[in-house]
């Protein structure tokens, strides 16, 4: 008997790629060597594209993604370039990531028993 390979099926592959592809360039244009009033300024138009794309086929970010963007300023945060991270145990263990262009800040719980809600292997469908 061969094995057969199954195709998945998922919907709305090739705006996925889209979006994936917006998130990849936007990185890529905080890292590399141009000034960094530029690299924000391209950053912010490849975020908001993104957005947009998401916003008007109706479609979910994924929780990993949309922890990374600023929802003021449209920036993608990645430590020590655009964000700073901090440690706050002050009522619950939670992570402080705050952007360094308009100082927004987004607090995660750090609990070993918290689960994403994508992460839940009882919330998958098959």
């Amino acid at each position: 008997m061969a094995a057969t390979t199954k195709q998945l099926n998922i919907p709305n592959k090739e705006i996925s790629h889209r979006i994936n592809f917006m998130y990849q360039a936007a990185h890529t244009a905080l890292t590399c060597g141009k000034s960094q009033e530029e690299a924000n300024q391209l950053c912010r138009i490849y975020v908001r594209s993104l957005r947009k794309i998401a916003k008007k086929l109706v479609l979910r970010l994924d929780p990993n993604i949309k922890r990374t963007l600023c929802k003021k300023c449209d920036l993608l945060l990645i430590p020590g370039i655009t964000s700073t991270i901090r440690h706050s145990s002050k009522r619950e263990k939670h992570v402080i990531l705050k952007c360094k262009d308009c100082a927004t800040t987004k607090r995660f719980l750090s609990r070993s028993t918290n689960v994403l809600f994508t992460e839940n292997p009882k919330v998958v469908v098959s």
